[in-house]
C-alpha cells in the first residue's frame, strides 16, 4: 500500500469520481419506438419453451431500420440467441434493462417470475455469462433480504475472478497450471492484507459454503447460485483448484519437518503468594495511545476517573504539550508524549502501524505498574466501561488464578443530534447468547455478513492482572511465552461501550482511514464474506447513498432497532454524559 505521506496516485486518472462518472455513462435507459414494449407482467411463459429464437436478420419483424435504442439492443441479442429458446432471450432482455437507470416498471417483477417459474430451464440451458449476469441482476433487483445479499456476494466473487485470471493470463501459465511453491516473492499484499495460508488457510472453504447455505435459505436464487457454484467447484482452471493443489503439494513437502505441538493450553502463572484482595483494596488502572482534541481525550479520563480508576497512563500518539500540561495536573493521570525523545529513550523505532504502537505502549506500562496496580485495562479513547456496579467489586470476583478479565463488547447506537448523548448500545449475537441467526431478524439486509452486526470489533477488550513476567499485553488479548493467555474470564456485570460511530458525520470523517488503516480493512484469514467486502462494494458500487444504507440499517438510534434488539436481549441503555463528567473532574477546559 503507497505510504500516507505526499501525494497520492489514483490507478484511475481523476479518482472515484472519474470511475462513477464512467460506470454511470452508459445507464441511460432505453428509447422506445411506437408499438415497442417489453413483454407485460402476465405474459404466458411456458410457450415460450418450446419457441426458437430465429435469425433477426431473416425476420420481417426485426430486421428493418434501427427505430430505438431498444430495437438495436433487441436485435443484438436475438443475434446471440438464435436457436435458443426465447425464454433465454426474454432472460437477457431483461437483465438489459435492470442494468439501466430507468427501465419499464414491471421489468424487476417479470425477471422474478421468470426465475420463479423457469429457472431450472434456465439454468440447464444458459452459458455460464448469462447466468452470472442473472445472479448480479438478483444483487441489484432481488425481492428478497437473501436474494440480494447472495446476488451482491456472487457479484463481487466472479467480477474478482474475472479480472485477476484476465491479469493471470499474462502469467505465461494456462489458468489449470498452479504456481510452483519456491516462487513465493517476499512482498505485502496490497491494503495491508495478511497473506492466505496455504495449507491453514480456511478462507476459500467458507466463502463458498457460506454462499451456499445462504442461497438455499431462498427457493427463487437458490437453483441459480448453487449451479453456479457447484460449477466453479468441478471447474478445474480456477483459484481454488490451483490453491488445493499447492496445498497438497506443500503438505506432502512438509510431512517429512517436525512440528511445533499445538498449544491447547497456555497458563500465565499468577504468582501463589498473591494476596486476593476485596473490592475495597483492589487497585485497576488504564493505559491508552490516543490521537484525539483535548475534549475527548478529557471525557475519556474524566468518566474513568468518576467510576474509580487508580491510575491513568494516556500515551499521547502526537505530541500535544498543552494537552499533556493541562490532563497532567491531576494526580492521577500519566501524560506521556510518544514523540522522538520518547521513542529514542525506548530504544525503538517508532512503529508505521498504530496498533503495533498502542500494543508496544500497553506492554511498556504493564511491566512498570505492579507495585501500583492490580489490574491493568488496555482500551482506546472511544470505549467507555459500563456497569451498575463498581468496577473494582467486578475485578474482586475473578478467579485468583485467572490472569486476564475479558470485557464484552458493546456499540453505540448512533444519533444524528449533535445535543443528544450515549444512551443506547447495542450487543453482539455472542454477548447476547442467542443464536446467530437472530443477526437477520435485527438487521435485515446487511446482518449475514456482519459478525455480531457491528461495524467495529466484536472480539472486546482485556484487563491484565500485572506482575506476571514474561506477559505482553496487546490490543485484544495478553500473550504469554508469545502465545494467547489461556487462564481468563469474562469481567462480570460490565460491558465496554464503544462510541466507534457516535454519528453519520463521524461515521464518514474516520471511514477512509478506517477502511485503510483500522477495522474496515479486508482481512484475508477471516474466513468469511465480512463488512470490508461489504463497505468495499457499497463504496464503489453505490457510493454516499450505499454507506448510508448500511449506517442507518446497522448503527442508527431507531425506536424500530432498538424494538428489535430488545427483543432479542441484544440492547443494553447506560446513559452516558461525558462533558458533565469532564466538568466534575476538570472544570472549564481551555
Amino acid at each position: 500500500m503507497s505510504s500516507d505521506t505526499g501525494a497520492r496516485t489514483p490507478t484511475y486518472p481523476g479518482g472515484i469520481h472519474a470511475v462513477l462518472s464512467q460506470m454511470e455513462g452508459r445507464r441511460d435507459g432505453f428509447s422506445f419506438a411506437p408499438g415497442e414494449a417489453l413483454p407485460c407482467l402476465d405474459t404466458d411463459l411456458v410457450p415460450l419453451l418450446a419457441k426458437t429464437v430465429t435469425e433477426p436478420a431473416r425476420d420481417p419483424a426485426e430486421n428493418d431500420k434501427v427505430r430505438s435504442s431498444y430495437h438495436r439492443k433487441r436485435f443484438a441479442l436475438r443475434q446471440e440467441f438464435t436457436g435458443a429458446s426465447e425464454i433465454c432471450f426474454l432472460n437477457g432482455l431483461l437483465i438489459a434493462h435492470l442494468r439501466k437507470r430507468d427501465f419499464p416498471v414491471h421489468a424487476p417483477a417479470l425477471f422474478h417470475r421468470l426465475w420463479a417459474e423457469q429457472g431450472g430451464f434456465l439454468c440447464s440451458t444458459l452459458n455460464a455469462r448469462w447466468l452470472v449476469s442473472s445472479v448480479t441482476t438478483f444483487g441489484d433487483h432481488g425481492q428478497t433480504a437473501a436474494q440480494r445479499s447472495v446476488g451482491l456476494a456472487l457479484t463481487v466473487l466472479f467480477g474478482t475472478m474475472k479480472l485477476y485470471e484476465t491479469e493471470r493470463l499474462y502469467s505465461g501459465l494456462p489458468p489449470d497450471r498452479a504456481f510452483a511453491l519456491d516462487a513465493k516473492v517476499k512482498a505485502k499484499l496490497p491494503v495491508e492484507m495478511d497473506a492466505y495460508s496455504i495449507t491453514a488457510g480456511g478462507l476459500d472453504v467458507n466463502m463458498i459454503g457460506r454462499l451456499w447455505q445462504e442461497a438455499g435459505t431462498d427457493p427463487v436464487i437458490a437453483p441459480l447460485a448453487q449451479h453456479l457454484l457447484d460449477r466453479l467447484i468441478h471447474d478445474d482452471r480456477t483459484l481454488f483448484r490451483r490453491l488445493m493443489i499447492m496445498r497438497q503439494r506443500k503438505s506432502r513437502r512438509d510431512a517429512a519437518i517436525p512440528r511445533k505441538p499445538v498449544i491447547q493450553s497456555n497458563i500465565a502463572p499468577v504468582a501463589a503468594d498473591r494476596p486476593v484482595l476485596g473490592a475495597s483494596e483492589l487497585r485497576w488502572g488504564l493505559v491508552s495511545t490516543i490521537r484525539a482534541p483535548l475534549l475527548q481525550i478529557a471525557r475519556f479520563a474524566a468518566h474513568h476517573l468518576e467510576i474509580g480508576a487508580e491510575a491513568l497512563h494516556i500515551h499521547l500518539d502526537q505530541s500535544d504539550p498543552a494537552a499533556a500540561a493541562f490532563l497532567g495536573r491531576h494526580p492521577r493521570l500519566n501524560v506521556i508524549q510518544c514523540d522522538d525523545a520518547y521513542w529514542r529513550a525506548s530504544g525503538k523505532a517508532r512503529m508505521d502501524a498504530h496498533q503495533q504502537r498502542q500494543a508496544f505502549n500497553a506492554t511498556r506500562t504493564l511491566r512498570s505498574v505492579s507495585e501500583d496496580l492490580d489490574w491493568l485495562g488496555h482500551i482506546d479513547v472511544d470505549e467507555f466501561l459500563l456497569g451498575a456496579a463498581p468496577l473494582a467489586t467486578a475485578l474482586a470476583q475473578i478467579s485468583p488464578d485467572a490472569a486476564v478479565a475479558r470485557l464484552t463488547p458493546t456499540e453505540v447506537l448512533a444519533s444524528d443530534t449533535a445535543a443528544d448523548r450515549p444512551r443506547h448500545f447495542k450487543l453482539t449475537h455472542k454477548g447476547a447468547g442467542v443464536a446467530k441467526a437472530t443477526l437477520q431478524y435485527v438487521y435485515p439486509t446487511f446482518g449475514l455478513h456482519l459478525y455480531g452486526g457491528f461495524l467495529s470489533h466484536t472480539i472486546g477488550k482485556v484487563f491484565a492482572r500485572t506482575g506476571i513476567p514474561g506477559t505482553r499485553l496487546g490490543i485484544h488479548t495478553l500473550k504469554y511465552m508469545g502465545e494467547d493467555a489461556t487462564n481468563t474470564a469474562t469481567l462480570p456485570g460490565v460491558h465496554l461501550g464503544h462510541l466507534h460511530a457516535p454519528s453519520w458525520s463521524f461515521f464518514r470523517e474516520h471511514f477512509e482511514f478506517r477502511r485503510r488503516r483500522g477495522s474496515y480493512r479486508p482481512r484475508s484469514e477471516n474466513g468469511r464474506l465480512d463488512l470490508s467486502h461489504i463497505i468495499a462494494f457499497l463504496a464503489e458500487s453505490e457510493g454516499e447513498p450505499g454507506l448510508r444504507a448500511l449506517f442507518d440499517e446497522v448503527a442508527l438510534d431507531t425506536p424500530e432497532l432498538r424494538a428489535r434488539l430488545a427483543a432479542q436481549g441484544m440492547l443494553l441503555t447506560h446513559p452516558l454524559d461525558p462533558d458533565a463528567a469532564v466538568l466534575r473532574v476538570f472544570g472549564e477546559l481551555p
